[in-house]
């Protein structure tokens, strides 16, 4: 059977809101971050969850251990109030993020090499087509 469960972390990073959705699915994690401006209201994050959620960009899944647990409901109770409380991401949720964040700047690089090496090239035959101007005319 197939079981997906999923947790929002809505926390302050200076000087904006800052929103970690963590996905698991078949005992793997993905993450997605999501940046709000003003402290956002309970009204307004459901609201996001519901039109934008679709369209997050998750991080490659990382391996972990999914417990399934049957909770008391006021022990329940008492571990949302305390994760209010708490600051900052679970340090599978910060290792899904970096990896994500690796990847991008894999990319990056590899756009950035691509161009510099085709504006070189470039360069070069522009250089070489002068040359061959020069020696037209002797």
């Amino acid at each position: 059977m197939n079981k997906v469960s999923g947790k929002l972390t809505v926390y302050f990073e200076a000087p904006f809101w800052v929103g970690v959705f963590e996905r698991i699915e078949d005992g793997k994690l993905s993450v997605a971050k999501v940046t709000f401006g003003a402290e956002p209201k309970d009204f307004e994050l459901q609201e996001y969850i519901q039109k934008c959620y679709s369209a997050l960009k998750f991080s490659p899944v990382v391996e972990t251990v999914v417990k399934e647990l049957k909770r008391n409901p006021k022990r329940m109770q008492r571990e949302a109030k305390r994760q209010m409380q708490e600051t900052g991401v679970g340090t599978k949720a910060q290792q899904a993020l970096k990896l994500q964040q690796e990847q991008d700047k894999q990319k990056r690089k590899v756009r950035s090499r691509e161009k510099k090496e085709a504006e070189e090239l470039r360069k070069f035959e522009l250089k070489q087509q002068k040359k061959r101007e020069k020696h037209k005319g002797h």
